[in-house]
C-alpha cells in the first residue's frame, strides 16, 4: 500500500492533457473544456501534434516540448502509443497519469497490455489510474479531469469507483440534490492505484469527512482490507457493492463451500473492516448525508413525534421492520405530555400531538422527549395541513433543539413543494431531514449499524478461558504424509488426530475392513453405535444411505454394513470404499448441532463460517461468516448474528450451552487455518454443543498443496507469533517480549496508571507522550501489517499476566519510515531491557526494508538519548518544540 505521488493526482500544480482536441464529441475535447472550465489555478498543458492552438490556449507537439514538468498528466491517446507516453512522462519527471484510453490486454504476451503500461510507469515511479476509467475530479484542488458531463459541486464527501457510467450518474444526482464531494475518483482497471491506496489518501485528507465507493472486485484483499480498516476508524466508510446475487458457491464441495458464497465473503469484509454496506446508490447518499453531519445517537431507542397517526405508525412499522427499537416513555414524560398536550393525544410512543399542532406544541413535546434517559433518538415526522404551518414547526423544532448533540433530533416533513422550504431549514441547521419515514428509519439504522461496527473495532475482548497450546508441526506432518499419498481428503482417523492437534474434541472412532469387521469393533466397543461409510469420493454419506444410527447388537452392525455397501456401490458406483467408520453412540440430548467451519474464498483466502447444522443446513440456512484471525470478541459476535444463538442461550427446561467452550472453538478453528496452508476446505457438521462444551461428531478436511504460508493467505495478517523472544535482563531474570494482543488492554492500563508525569517523561520516547492519553483499545487493536507493539510481560494468558514495558513500531502509508516509541517500567531500570528492545525494533524495521527509523525524545532523557547514538542515531532538536530531541536512524536510501 502507497500514498506515494497521490497528491500529484489530486492536488496536482500543473496538467498535462496528452490527446487535447478541439473537435466535437471527442473524450479530448471534453476533458479540456472541464479542465478549463473547472476553476484549476494551475497550469494546463495540451497536446496535440497537429495543431498549436487548441480551444483558444496553446498546444505542445508532444511531452519533450512542454515548458514545465506537469504533475499530473491525462492520457486519451489510441492504446498503441500510451505505454512510450508514459515513458516520456516519467523520465521529465510526472509523478502521476490517469489513462482514461480503453482497449490493453490482460494478457502480456498480447500488445498493447497493461503489462506494458505498468513497466513504463514503474520504471519512473509514476503512478497510474486507470485505464479504461471516466478520470479525476477534486473541488480542493479546481480539478476536472474527467469527460464527465457535469461538474462537482464541493463538499466533503469522496467517492470512488471502478465504474465510469456511476461516476457520471453520481454527478447527475448529487448536483440534483445539492451533494457536494471533495474528490471523485473512476479507478478503471485499477493496474497500479486502487482502492487500497487512495483510501490510505482519503483518510488523512481533512476535506474529506466520508468516504464513498462502488465495488465490483478488490485486486489486492490484505491491501484492501488493511487500508479500510485504517480509514474506518476515522471516518465514515460507506460502500455499493455490485454482484450481489452471485452464484458461484454451489460449485464447491462441501456444506461450507456451498454456502461461503462471494457475496456473503464481501459482507463479512466490509463488517469486519468496519464499513456500512448499502445496497442503492440512493442509500449511498442517504447514509452519507447522515454520517457527514457528525451527529450521532447514543444508542437506538427511538421517539416518534408526529402530527399525523398513519405516517406515525408507518414509521414504527418500519422501525421494527429494520431491526430497530421504539422506546419506552418513562413515567415522567407520560405526565408531563399528558399536561402540555390536548387529551386527544396518542398517550404514547409514537406521539402523536394531532393534525392542528402549531410550531408550540412541537417545540413543547421535543423538550420533554429530549429530557427522557430512555429515548436516544427523536424522529419528529410533519404532514402538511391548511391548519398549522409546516415551515412555522420546523423553525420551532429548530430553536427548542438548539445545539443539544443527545438525543439525536432526524426529521421528516413529508410532501414536495410544501415540505421544501421546511427541509432547506434543517439543512441550514445541520438537522438531517429525509423526505419520506422510511427513509429517515432507514438512514437513522445506518448510523445505529456504524455505530456497532466502531464499537467492535474497538471493543476490548475478554481473556481467553484457557491457554490452549496448538500442534501444528505435527499436524502438518499429517497433512504432508496425506498429499504424498495422493489424497486430496483427509480420512477420518486423520480428521481427529487433525482436530485433537488443535484440541478440539472428537469422538473416538475406528475403521473397519470389512462388514465383519466393524460388528466386532462394536462387540469391543460395547453400547450402542454409529456406523458410517468411508470413501475419499463420498463427503456427504447421508445422500447415499451412508449413515446408520443406533445399532446396539454387533450381528446388526454386520449387516447393516453389508447392506450399506451395496446401497452405496448402487448409487455411485463411481466411489471407491474404503471401509466403515465405527463410533460409540453419543447422548447429549441437549445439546444442539451446529455447523463450523472454514474453506478459501480465492480473493479474501481463509473464511470461517459458523450456524445452524445437521443434514438440512443447506435449506435452513441460518449461517454467518467471519475472517480469520479471531478474538473472543468477533468469535461471540460471529455466533450472535445467528438465529440459533437465541436457542443457545437456553430456555425453559433447557440449559445454556457453554458459550465460552463455543467461542474458543471458533478460535482454534481460525488458528488452524491460520497456520496450515494446506487446508483449503474443513466442515465441522454436527459440532454439539451444550451446557457441558462442545464435540466434533463429524468432519471433514480437504486438502491441496500449500503455495504460500497459512499466515500470508489470510486477508488480515494474524498474530506474528514468530516474534515471540525470551529476554534474559543483567539480573537473570528473564521476561516475555511478545506482539502485543487486543486482551492486553487492562494489564496496559494498570501497568502504567501509576506512574507519575516525571516517570512517564523520563522513560517514554515518541509521540505518544503518555498511556493516559491514548485510546487502549485502539493501541492494542492494531494492524500488523501496518505497526508493530511489543510488549515485555511474563508467559501466560494474555490480559491476566502483568505488563512491564511497551515498544510500538508505527509505518507510514508509503512503507518508507516509521516512528518508534518505547516505554519501560522503572523497575526495570539499568537492567539493559531498552537496548534490548530497541535493537529489535530496528531489526523489524530493516526486515520490512523500511528506509528510516526515527523517534523524539525529551532532552533531558539523557540514557534514552545515549543508547540512541551508541545505536547509530543522529540526533537533531525540534525548533517547534525544544523539550524534544528527534533521533533518526538511516537504514537504505528511500526510494
Amino acid at each position: 500500500m502507497s500514498t506515494r505521488h497521490l497528491d500529484a493526482l489530486l492536488r496536482p500544480n500543473a496538467v498535462a492533457l496528452i490527446g487535447a482536441s478541439a473537435r466535437p464529441g471527442s473524450v479530448g475535447a471534453q476533458v479540456l473544456r472541464n479542465l478549463l472550465g473547472a476553476g484549476f489555478e494551475g497550469a494546463i498543458l495540451p497536446v496535440n501534434p497537429a495543431r498549436a492552438v487548441v480551444q483558444g490556449i496553446v498546444s505542445y507537439a508532444d511531452v519533450d516540448a512542454l515548458p514545465l514538468v506537469p504533475d499530473l498528466a491525462v492520457i486519451a491517446t489510441p492504446p498503441a502509443a500510451v505505454a512510450a507516453t508514459l515513458d516520456r512522462l516519467g523520465a521529465r519527471g510526472t509523478r502521476a497519469a490517469v489513462v482514461l484510453t480503453a482497449g490493453f490486454h490482460a494478457d502480456p504476451s498480447q500488445s498493447p497490455s497493461r503489462a506494458e503500461l505498468l513497466a513504463a510507469a514503474g520504471r519512473h515511479g509514476l503512478r497510474l489510474v486507470g485505464p479504461n476509467c471516466v478520470g479525476v475530479l477534486s473541488s480542493v484542488s479546481g480539478l476536472n479531469a474527467s469527460f464527465a458531463h457535469l461538474p462537482a459541486l464541493s463538499g466533503g464527501l469522496a467517492f470512488l469507483t471502478q465504474s465510469g457510467a456511476i461516476v457520471t450518474s453520481m454527478l447527475d444526482w448529487a448536483q440534483a440534490r445539492g451533494i457536494g464531494f471533495s474528490h471523485l475518483v473512476s479507478l478503471g482497471d485499477m493496474i497500479d492505484v486502487d482502492f487500497g491506496d487512495l483510501l490510505d489518501y482519503l483518510a488523512a485528507d481533512p476535506a474529506t469527512h466520508a468516504i464513498l465507493r462502488y465495488i465490483e472486485a478488490v485486486t489486492d484483499a490484505r491491501k484492501f482490507v488493511s487500508a479500510a480498516r485504517a480509514a474506518a476508524r476515522v471516518k465514515p466508510l460507506i460502500v455499493v457493492k455490485a454482484g450481489r446475487h452471485a452464484e458461484g458457491a454451489r460449485a464447491a464441495a462441501s456444506h461450507t463451500g456451498a454456502l461461503a458464497g462471494n457475496d456473503a465473503v464481501y459482507d463479512a469484509v466490509f463488517r469486519r473492516v468496519g464499513a456500512l454496506r448499502v445496497d442503492t446508490l440512493e442509500e449511498l447518499f442517504d447514509a452519507a448525508e447522515l454520517l457527514a453531519t457528525g451527529r450521532r445517537p447514543r444508542g437506538p431507542r427511538v421517539a416518534i413525534l408526529t402530527n399525523g397517526g398513519g405516517i406515525g405508525v408507518l414509521a414504527t412499522d418500519a422501525l421494527i421492520a429494520q431491526g430497530g427499537e421504539l422506546a419506552q416513555l418513562a413515567p415522567e414524560t407520560l405526565q408531563a405530555l399528558n399536561a402540555r398536550l390536548p387529551a386527544t393525544w396518542s398517550h404514547g410512543n409514537p406521539v402523536d400531538i394531532i393534525g392542528d399542532a402549531p410550531g408550540a406544541r412541537y417545540a413543547a413535546a421535543a423538550e420533554l422527549l429530549a429530557a427522557d434517559p430512555n429515548i436516544d433518538a427523536v424522529l419528529a415526522l410533519n404532514c402538511p395541513t391548511a391548519i398549522a404551518s409546516s415551515e412555522e414547526a420546523a423553525q420551532a423544532l429548530i430553536d427548542c433543539w438548539g445545539e443539544r448533540a443527545q438525543p439525536m433530533l432526524i426529521t421528516s416533513w413529508v410532501g414536495a413543494a410544501s415540505a421544501e422550504a421546511a427541509r432547506r431549514r434543517f439543512a441550514a441547521a445541520g438537522i438531517p431531514s429525509p423526505a419520506t419515514p422510511e427513509q429517515a428509519v432507514r438512514a437513522f439504522q445506518y448510523l445505529i449499524q456504524y455505530r456497532r461496527s466502531q464499537q467492535l473495532l474497538t471493543q476490548v475482548p475478554p481473556s481467553l478461558p484457557e491457554l490452549f497450546a496448538p500442534a501444528p508441526e505435527a499436524a502438518r506432518a499429517l497433512l504432508a504424509a496425506a498429499l504424498a499419498a495422493g489424497r486430496d481428503w483427509l480420512t477420518p482417523p486423520e480428521v481427529r488426530a487433525l482436530l485433537a492437534a488443535y484440541a478440539i474434541p472428537t469422538v473416538a472412532g475406528r475403521i473397519a475392513a470389512t462388514p465383519e469387521a466393524a460388528g466386532e469393533i462394536a462387540r469391543e466397543l460395547g453400547g450402542k453405535v454409529a456406523l458410517k461409510i468411508v470413501s475419499a469420493q463420498i463427503q456427504h454419506k447421508s445422500d447415499v444411505g451412508g449413515v446408520v444410527l443406533d445399532l446396539s447388537r454387533p450381528e446388526t452392525v454386520t449387516a447393516e454394513a453389508a447392506a450399506m455397501a451395496a446401497r452405496v456401490r448402487e448409487l455411485r458406483p463411481d466411489a471407491r470404499l474404503d471401509g466403515f467408520l465405527v463410533e460409540p453412540m453419543i447422548d447429549r440430548r441437549d445439546s444442539w448441532e451446529l455447523i463450523l467451519g472454514a474453506t478459501l474464498d480465492p480473493q479474501f483466502g481463509p473464511v470461517l463460517l459458523f450456524g445452524q447444522g445437521g443434514t438440512a443446513v443447506e435449506v435452513v440456512r441460518d449461517q454467518s461468516l467471519e475472517l480469520p484471525p479471531l478474538n473472543l470478541t468477533l468469535a461471540r459476535a460471529l455466533i450472535e448474528r445467528t438465529r440459533i444463538a437465541r436457542l443457545l442461550r437456553g430456555y425453559r427446561d433447557r440449559p445454556a450451552a457453554d458459550l465460552d467452550a463455543l467461542a474458543l472453538t471458533l478460535l482454534k478453528v481460525a488458528q488452524l487455518v491460520a497456520d496450515l496452508a494446506e487446508v483449503i476446505e474443513l466442515d465441522i457438521n454436527p459440532l454439539l454443543a451444550d451446557a457441558d462444551g462442545v464435540l466434533a461428531l463429524d468432519a471433514r478436511v480437504r486438502i491441496a498443496p500449500a503455495t504460500t504460508s497459512g499466515a500470508a493467505r489470510l486477508a488480515i495478517r494474524p498474530y506474528p507469533r514468530e516474534l515471540e523472544e525470551t529476554l534474559t535482563l543483567a539480573d537473570g531474570r528473564q521476561l516475555l517480549l511478545r506482539p502485543i494482543l487486543p486482551e492486553d488492554e487492562p494489564a496496559l492500563r494498570r501497568a502504567f496508571a501509576d506512574l507519575t508525569p516525571a516517570q512517564r517523561q523520563a522513560h517514554f520516547s515518541a509521540a505518544l507522550h503518555t498511556v493516559a492519553e491514548i485510546d487502549a483499545a485502539r493501541f492494542t487493536q492494531i494492524d500488523y501489517d501496518r505497526e508493530l507493539a511489543l510488549v515485555v510481560t511474563t508467559a501466560g494468558i494474555p490480559g491476566q499476566t502483568p505488563i512491564s514495558g511497551i515498544a510500538r513500531l508505527l509505518i507510514d502509508a508509503n512503507r518508507e519510515r516509521a516512528e518508534f516509541a518505547i516505554l519501560l517500567h522503572p523497575d526495570l531500570s539499568g537492567q539493559g531491557l531498552g537496548r534490548l528492545v530497541l535493537e529489535r525494533l530496528i531489526t523489524q524495521a530493516r526486515d520490512q526494508e523500511l528506509a528510516e527509523l526515527h523517534g523524539e525524545v525529551a532532552r533531558d532523557n539523557r540514557a534514552m538519548l545515549r543508547l540512541a547514538e551508541r545505536l547509530g542515531f543522529a540526533a537533531q532538536a525540534l525548533p517547534e518544540d525544544p523539550e524534544l530531541i528527534r533521533v533518526r536512524l538511516a537504514l537504505r536510501q528511500p526510494h
